[in-house]
């Protein structure tokens, strides 16, 4: 019998979702982290959220997952991004105390039902005949599970790096292990070297903030998770600011580029694309005058400053002189410089939608170690992967995303089926349904799967249905009542919001809402009615983008179409003839699991995909 069902190496964010996932659908599970301590640190920015992230936080709230509780309970400040554009945009972004984040999630795992928290470091991955038997720890004892998922961030063969000091070890030069990336090549699987960074932090009381602009929240009650009742009031909220380079600032940092870590040869590994380093950035975008940094508190117990956007390599003295040419940080003080750290990742090419490996079964991967950057996309994977984990103990099919679903499905199959050679961020510009994949209906895509799973409770999911019921209330309302153009409330009403008309008839409420302006809030105040203000504005975004909403739901279904037609990964395309060479060579290599993954291929074309269908319908593929 196996010491445990499923083993989740690492605690970081990635893990903590894997962990807790798998725990709460009664497997018997083990976290392993080289600290306890450390579970739940963020090691970069003191945020959760963000464009594209912030909508993933809301999906791994609609699944039960714990980020969205954790980052509601421990903000510093919610701000609403993108309010002035279309909701397709908007997502939230909380700014968080790292340190009670931190203190949550450790307080959460250490006392989760069938889940043992262990302080140790795996040194190889156990296989037999290409399927998981467990782990070894660097004492040479083995822990033996039916399933591992691997959640080991940045921390997999970590170097850590200011100009061509170069130290082994993960962040904050904590214990790393080159052992276990190399046994997972031995094992068959290919990884890779990528690189990320941190800016210096700065006491915040060395920081003159009136040479800088406040960046304060947004007052209105904000959540990432349904199960929030109350957050931290506005006036309490902590506010953020934003300074900028200098033509100073330039200087010192383009007369020290030699001195890089990038640009002296001593980072071998990809860096992030859309968060660059700030000599990356001064190099890349030279006609830019100046560059934007915003102020982040990384926690009420903490004297620091976060200074996002000026991550850099470059030694200590030159990190010296460029902060101090900032305006506001003449006279500041660096608590902690800024560094580099370059890690070993695993081809994300090799898994499975599901996240399980193609090459050794029961091995699960999520987070930074399958090439993503970011605290939401490793969650976001986190959760999945223990779901998944655990279905398949139980012999159930995987729970996969399409595209048109969420932005972890977007996320998933990017990786799964076009891979990626940098650290991977989620953008609203990936994902071509984003108009179905808002904030707002978060819980609407995905709470089903997540009640379905066993991971939201049946009186959370019953209150979901009653807040639904309610909604199409208001509909229904909207749509049954004609409001008379010639009333004085109603005529008062559309005048305050740009609409001035002298005619006696009724116009359905459903209609005036579709006008710019008009709100169903202010419509249902005309007729002395009131409703949920949270409820009111998802009436407002479903009838406004109702003709939008329609068009992209006729295109996700074509998409669907094509990812019901299963190809498997073990599809045989020497069967099928008049495949373009280079088409075969890709899907050979991909081994795409449906057509819709297939037609996103780079080199597959359209009538690659015509033959393959054709073969499929003629029933070829299969092997022997």
């Amino acid at each position: 019998m196996k010491d445990y069902e499923i083993i989740v190496i690492g605690g970081g964010h990635a893990g903590i979702e894997a962990a807790l996932a798998s725990a709460r659908l009664k497997k018997k599970t083990l976290l392993l982290t080289l600290s306890i301590s450390n579970i739940g640190k963020m090691p970069c920015n003191p945020s959760v959220g963000g464009p594209a992230k912030g909508i993933v936080v809301r999906e791994i709230d609609a699944l039960g997952g714990q980020m969205p509780i954790t980052a509601d309970r421990t903000a510093l400040q919610f701000k609403m991004l993108n309010s002035a554009k279309g909701p397709g945009v908007r997502a939230l972004r909380v700014q968080s105390d790292k340190l009670a984040y931190s203190e949550m999630m450790q307080d959460v795992c250490l006392h989760q039902d069938n889940l043992t928290v262990l302080e140790a470091m795996a040194v190889h991955l156990d296989t037999e005949n290409n399927r998981v038997t467990g782990v070894t720890l660097t004492d040479g004892s083995r822990i033996t599970s039916e399933i591992v998922i691997l959640t080991t961030g940045t921390y997999m063969a970590g170097v850590n790096m200011i100009s061509d000091e170069v130290k082994e070890g993960g962040p904050d030069l904590e214990k790393t292990t080159p052992d276990l990336s190399a046994s997972l090549r031995e094992a068959g699987l290919r990884t890779f070297r990528l690189k990320t960074g941190t800016p210096p932090r700065v006491l915040t009381s060395s920081i003159d903030f009136s040479k800088t602009s406040l960046e304060p929240g947004t007052d209105a009650f904000l959540r990432f998770s349904e199960t929030t009742r109350s957050i931290l009031p506005f006036e309490k909220q902590v506010p953020c600011y934003m300074t900028h380079t200098t033509a100073e600032t330039h200087e010192i940092i383009m007369k020290n580029l030699n001195r890089s870590s990038m640009y002296s040869g001593v980072v071998k590994g990809v860096g992030p694309r859309y968060c660059p380093s700030i000599e990356d950035k001064l190099v890349r975008f030279a006609d830019k005058p100046r560059h934007l940094l915003f102020l982040e508190p990384e926690s009420l117990r903490m004297d620091t400053t976060y200074v996002q956007g000026f991550s850099t390599s470059l030694p200590r003295d030159v990190q010296e002189a460029m902060t101090h040419t900032l305006p506001g940080f003449e006279h500041c003080i660096i608590k902690k410089y800024a560094y580099a750290i370059e890690y070993d990742a695993v081809d994300p090419i090799q898994m499975k939608p599901s996240l399980e490996s193609k090459i050794i079964e029961n091995l699960f991967t999520a987070g930074q170690v399958n090439g993503t950057s970011g605290y939401e996309e490793a969650a976001g994977q986190g959760i999945l992967a223990g779901i998944n984990a655990a279905r398949k103990l139980d012999g159930k099919a995987p729970l996969v995303f399409r595209r048109d679903e969420s932005y972890l499905g977007v996320l998933i199959d990017d990786l799964t089926t076009k891979g990626t050679a940098e650290p991977y961020r989620l953008l609203t510009s990936r994902a071509e349904f984003r108009l179905l994949l808002r904030h707002d209906n978060a819980q609407e895509r995905l709470i089903e799967y997540g009640y379905e799973t066993g991971l939201v409770s049946e009186e959370r999911f019953n209150e979901y249905l009653q807040k639904m019921e309610q909604l199409n209330g208001i509909k229904q309302k909207l749509e049954d009542t004609g409001f008379l153009l010639d009333d004085p409330k109603t005529k008062e009403y559309l005048e305050s919001v740009g609409y001035s008309s002298d005619e006696h008839r009724g116009v359905s409420g459903i209609d005036l809402l579709k006008r710019p302006g008009v709100t169903s809030e202010g419509l249902l105040e005309c007729i002395g009615e009131t409703a949920d203000h949270e409820l009111l504005e998802k009436v407002d975004i479903d009838i406004k983008y109702s003709g939008y909403i329609a068009k992209a739901k006729r295109e996700a279904n074509k998409l669907a179409q094509m990812e019901q037609q299963v190809l498997g990964t073990d599809f045989d395309y020497d069967q099928v003839d008049n495949l373009s060479l280079e088409g075969r060579q890709k899907l050979m290599k991909f081994k795409p699991a449906t057509m819709g993954q297939a037609s996103r291929i780079s080199g597959v074309n359209p009538a690659d995909l015509a033959v393959l269908a054709i073969a499929i319908r003629q029933g070829k593929g299969k092997k022997a």
